[in-house]
């Protein structure tokens, strides 16, 4: 206990000094949590190595706004992974939005809703509930919705709030990592409303499912950036390739970086091998696009 109160405290600090603010997206409960009882805590997560938050149940937005003298009017929202039972808030959401921000970019990290962790190490209760995979599919498809709907809420913001972030409406960008790169699919296969979706966006080692590899990708050009190890321990690699090919198919940008080893949840962490540059390759690709 006394390890979990301390990394806890840890985590809150980072999140206060290095975020400029962080804004709710719903005002009151989010709609279909209103009798959820759990609250949100963060932990030092030893299977993940690195810092999460779970029990999610009020979504917000942590603000990291570029320096003046280098915004460029891109923002990028950072939806991180972790199952859909916690987030990779740091290796998949302020590492990269610190390193964003060294680029002009304004970068939004997502803290979107999760299941319900009943134990104080959401990491493995996850890893526990996957060892039935098609109960779990059934218990995070709703929860992937209800995501859906906050990343959804997310990006309406930024764009109502344009001028006071000094960002522009058609520069703004998703980024997901596993279960977030799902997030990001759902604002951009399920957006029924142009205003809901975002320009470009990249799939970090995710898994899409049936269900978002056969949804029509909208006509309007959306450049799609793609990354995955091919000895992801979750075997996710091919799935990455299959939303690429779904890319190609519609005629649409895509760019694809398979590496031979990272595995799975790399993130920004570093391994001393070729995977830990794939930043620096989102970069030159954001650099092609001329969102920098």
């Amino acid at each position: 206990m006394k390890k979990l109160i301390t990394a806890g405290l840890f985590l809150i600090g980072i999140i206060t000094i290095t975020a400029q603010r962080s804004i709710p997206l719903y005002s009151g409960k989010a709609p279909g949590t209103e009798k959820w009882k759990q609250k949100e805590a963060h932990t030092y997560s030893d299977l993940f190595k690195t810092e999460v938050v779970y029990n999610v149940t009020s979504p917000s937005i942590l603000v990291f706004e570029a320096p003046k003298e280098k915004a460029n009017g891109t923002v990028i929202l950072i939806a991180p992974g972790g199952g859909f039972q916690s987030l990779s808030i740091n290796r998949e959401g302020i590492d990269l939005a610190k390193k964003l921000t060294e680029q002009g970019i304004t970068a939004i990290v997502l803290k979107y809703r999760l299941l319900e962790t009943n134990s104080n190490d959401p990491a493995r209760e996850m890893m526990e509930n996957v060892k039935d995979l098609k109960m779990f599919e059934a218990k995070t498809m709703p929860i992937k919705m209800m995501a859906g709907e906050d990343i959804k809420t997310a990006i309406t913001y930024l764009r109502a709030h344009s001028k006071e972030l000094n960002i522009k409406t058609n520069r703004l960008g998703v980024i997901g990592f596993s279960a977030g790169a799902n997030v990001v699919l759902e604002s951009i296969l399920h957006s029924s409303d142009a205003s809901t979706r975002p320009d470009f966006a990249a799939a970090i080692y995710g898994g899409p499912d049936k269900d978002a590899l056969n949804a029509p990708i909208p006509s309007k050009s959306l450049p799609l950036f793609i990354c995955a190890a091919s000895d992801d321990q979750l075997k996710l690699a091919p799935k990455s390739i299959l939303l690429y090919n779904k890319w190609l198919e519609a005629g649409q940008p895509a760019e694809l970086h398979m590496y031979e080893k990272g595995g799975h949840g790399f993130g920004m962490g570093v391994q001393n091998l070729p995977v830990d540059h794939w930043i620096d390759r989102y970069i030159d690709w954001l650099k092609y696009h001329q969102y920098l």
